[in-house]
């Protein structure tokens, strides 16, 4: 009977959200994460092929959770007012939710290695964006924003804006505030007015 592994790759990558949390992807090592569960370093080799496998992992696996509720929001409303107003509430709301994989998402796949990811992790990366950018721009016509400055608007709204409120409080090692939410609801909806 086959033993079940001790440390799956979840608990693995988990351990790197937060090694990366306080100290950045230069933080993120095989025997760091190894040493963070108590793992043996070939627990780690054993579920990632080398430190650039479980830097595009921990990168994929983090954004992907991330733009899966974000395209989801995106998409859920009818109202295309109502679709916006929710995908800027998301992006504070996750970011509260998940401090370490927000902090993680403050830097970028460069920074994580993505020149040297393998071709399949390329391809993850992209599709994801692609889904984004295509809901986005979908949601930016349902707006009646058609022409390039009508679409930089949507991005600044949902994008940019909610970003900047998340970014400053996560490298100010501070908590999101109370009204981080309903202040960047209330700001998107102004610039899309």
């Amino acid at each position: 009977m086959v033993r079940p592994p001790r440390f799956d790759a979840d608990q693995l990558l988990d351990a790197a959200v937060r090694l990366s949390a306080a100290g950045g992807p230069a933080a993120v090592t095989m025997s760091a994460v190894a040493h963070a569960v108590g793992a043996p370093s070939g627990s780690v080799y054993h579920r990632f092929a080398g430190r650039t496998a479980l830097l595009a992992e921990v990168w994929l696996r983090t954004v992907e959770r991330f733009q899966d509720g974000y395209h989801a929001v995106l998409v859920r409303q009818s109202d295309p007012h109502q679709a916006a107003r929710a995908a800027a509430r998301h992006v504070v709301g996750w970011s509260r939710a998940n401090p370490d994989e927000a902090a993680l998402l403050l830097y970028g796949a460069a920074d994580f290695g993505r020149a040297n990811w393998s071709e399949e992790h390329i391809r993850r990366a992209d599709l994801g964006n692609e889904r984004v950018f295509a809901s986005l721009g979908a949601l930016a016509e349902a707006l009646g924003a058609t022409d390039e400055q009508g679409r930089e608007r949507v991005a600044l709204a949902l994008v940019d804006l909610p970003l900047s409120v998340v970014r400053r409080h996560l490298r100010a090692s501070e908590p999101l505030p109370p009204y981080a939410e309903d202040l960047t609801e209330e700001c998107s909806a102004a610039l899309l007015a």
